[in-house]
């Protein structure tokens, strides 16, 4: 055999073993790869996105349920809130614990008009579409974030007594 054929001969194999452990390795350098701007979920905190998973999940798994809340609904939808600022992530698998979904949620900001007002240490949100009103945001001061969650509930609770009262009774 010349020194020719030897030296095509030593490339097939090293180019067949290349394959091989490129066969290999393939898995753990796809499951490592970076999430990609595609598979990223984009919310913003206090809002919700619909997603569309495969019809055989039957569990989901979220990585920080402060960060985002995850409820599955019929049809395989699932409804995805931000709850915090952050990065998490979700898990979906079918009945036997195969994976077929890992996708990054990213919980970002609003994106609306937002005033943000410091007094000292303590701060103030504002949604201002059109005029400024008080906005809760996670980060607010305390006293601040509480006056307005105590407002909303006092609003909420008359609203329904204002609507089980003005019912026609069943008598």
């Amino acid at each position: 055999m010349s020194c020719h054929d030897q030296r095509i001969r030593a490339r097939a194999r090293f180019g067949l073993r290349s394959l091989a452990i490129g066969l290999l390795l393939w898995p753990a350098v796809s499951l490592a790869a970076p999430v990609g701007a595609a598979d990223k979920i984009a919310v913003n905190v206090d809002q919700a996105k619909l997603i569309k998973l495969p019809p055989k999940v039957a569990t989901i798994i979220v990585g920080n349920p402060l960060i985002a809340d995850v409820t599955l609904q019929g049809g395989g939808v699932v409804v995805v809130t931000g709850k915090g600022y952050g990065a998490t992530n979700l898990i979906a698998m079918d009945r036997t614990g195969d994976i077929l979904v890992d996708r990054l949620i990213q919980v970002e900001g609003p994106q609306e008009q937002i005033v943000t007002v410091y007094k000292g240490i303590e701060r103030e949100s504002y949604s201002c579409m059109p005029i400024c009103q008080r906005r809760v945001t996670l980060g607010d001061g305390d006293k601040y974030f509480q006056l307005s969650i105590d407002q909303a509930g006092s609003l909420s609770s008359q609203a329904s007594g204002s609507a089980a009262a003005a019912a026609p009774s069943k008598n």
